[in-house]
């Protein structure tokens, strides 16, 4: 069987129903993101930030860069290799997915900011875990989390200083 063969690839229509699942399960999360943080803007605001935090504005255009680079990463192991023979790969994205979606709620909706530290720290694990293992299946899939996962590690060092700031941590 030749590399570029792959025997648990779906057909085009498939994969483009394949390709609209992943967009719909990563706006799912994050849409639980948006709806948690709906009324929360000027309670951010008034939470004393570190001098390197950026300005509120340039998070909505970094995350929906971001999510969209995620739907396509999953769906880059998902259409070579399915879910059968990428199980222990898109059970990772999945889990970093549900990570991803708790944080949210847990850092506005109920101010659980310790919470949500270690939410966002167990999330860079797996998604650090994620990467290697997609690396293996696509580097394209991989590289695709990188830049998401460098803003996981940033947003868990603000989440951090939040907290400590605020709260004495």
């Amino acid at each position: 069987m030749a590399a570029t063969d792959t025997p648990n690839a779906p057909s085009a229509p498939a994969s483009l129903l394949g390709l609209a699942a992943f967009v719909g399960a990563v706006a799912a999360a994050a849409l639980v993101g948006v709806l948690s943080s709906a009324d929360t803007a000027a309670d951010y605001t008034a939470l004393r930030q570190p001098p390197w935090a950026p300005p509120p504005w340039l998070f909505g255009p970094v995350w929906t860069a971001l999510y969209a680079m995620i739907a396509v990463s999953g769906w880059l192991v998902w259409r070579r290799y399915g879910w059968r023979g990428a199980r222990v790969e898109l059970s990772l994205f999945t889990a970093q997915l549900l990570l991803n979606a708790a944080w949210t709620p847990l850092f506005f909706a109920l101010g659980l900011r310790g919470a949500a530290l270690v939410d966002i720290c167990l999330l860079a694990v797996v998604l650090a875990a994620t990467v290697v293992l997609f690396a293996r299946r696509s580097r394209w899939a991989a590289a695709l989390l990188v830049p998401y996962w460098a803003w996981v590690v940033f947003a868990a060092a603000l989440n951090y200083s939040v907290w400590r700031l605020n709260t004495g941590g």
